[in-house]
């Protein structure tokens, strides 16, 4: 077995599986029809590649992580990423359809402006799409739709025909992967109490101190999670991002001192992780209304901050 696959092209793929190449830089492929194995451990992508699995036939893996994923589940992939694949049968074909792309397809398309919204490229462990049965139709719909377009032949049209029922495919995926935040509440409700403990314990022992202001990639590993899926799920759950999310307990944890301690604002600025205090003079006069240093005045008379 070969380990390393680097995938650079689509007709690259379609080689390596048996499939007919109908567009260079595009391809909808059916891996039921493959007449070749494709046996590598690990492919690093430079393509783009949208997967509909049917059935489990192989574990995924990003490092020590699983790709969580069973039955009739989409999986992503954007160029730059790497992933391990271990095979559990031998056979030549399997369950699977997908889109496959190259980034110059999408040159001088719409979809080329917004390519970066469809963060689930980079959702790199724990969360596949897992899809209901009327979903997984509309999936095949829109892959098959396409796959009629490669068939149809090239003219001035193909490209925008195809170009926007790729865009089509992606916001149904956007939109089934908003539907699964919210009903999958069991697990993001647990991701979010992860993240509180790592946060509190963040900026309630020395960390901050030591390390400075924590970045939002930090906490994504911690929970094992990519960076961008992690934004996703907390905009779900609680309507704001990671660092607006992080900067607010900056603030209560600003605030919180300010009550019970008698140290100044700039020890106060450098336990959160401030270089330099008049940063976060700044971000706490933005977030409250007014100065720590009014802030703390006001709180001693009982006035307290207009904003806070």
């Amino acid at each position: 077995m070969n380990d390393v696959l680097d995938l650079v092209s689509v007709e690259q793929y379609n080689r390596l599986f048996g499939l007919d190449t109908l567009h260079p830089l595009i391809s909808v492929i059916d891996l039921n029809t493959a007449t070749k194995r494709a046996d590598y451990t690990c492919w690093q992508y430079g393509i783009y590649a949208v997967y509909l699995k049917m059935e489990k036939q192989c574990d995924i893996m990003y490092g020590r992580t699983p790709y969580d994923y069973q039955e009739g589940t989409i999986v992503c992939f954007a160029p730059g990423q790497s992933t391990e694949i271990n095979l559990k049968n031998n056979r030549t074909r399997q369950n699977v359809l997908g889109v496959l792309f190259h980034p110059d397809f999408i040159k001088g398309t719409s979809l080329n402006r917004t390519i970066g919204r469809y963060s689930f490229f980079s959702y790199k462990v724990n969360e596949a799409l897992h899809l209901s049965a009327e979903e997984r139709d509309t999936v095949i719909d829109c892959m098959r739709i396409m796959q009629k377009e490669l068939k149809y032949g090239t003219d001035k049209h193909s490209k925008t025909l195809l170009a926007n029922n790729l865009e089509l495919l992606l916001n149904y995926c956007m939109r089934f992967y908003e539907r699964q935040f919210a009903t999958r509440t069991n697990a993001s409700n647990g991701i979010m109490d992860k993240f509180d403990n790592i946060l509190n314990a963040y900026f309630d022992g020395h960390a901050a101190e030591a390390n400075g202001l924590p970045s939002v990639k930090y906490f994504a590993d911690k929970l094992c999670l990519s960076s961008n899926y992690f934004g996703d799920l907390l905009k779900k759950m609680t309507g704001k991002s990671p660092k607006e999310y992080i900067n607010d307990k900056v603030i209560e944890t600003a605030k919180e001192k300010m009550s019970v301690t008698e140290e100044s604002i700039s020890q106060i600025a450098y336990s959160l992780g401030f270089n330099y205090p008049q940063h976060f003079c700044r971000m706490f006069k933005e977030h409250v209304g007014c100065t720590p240093g009014q802030y703390r005045t006001n709180l001693r008379s009982g006035v307290g901050c207009a904003a806070n």
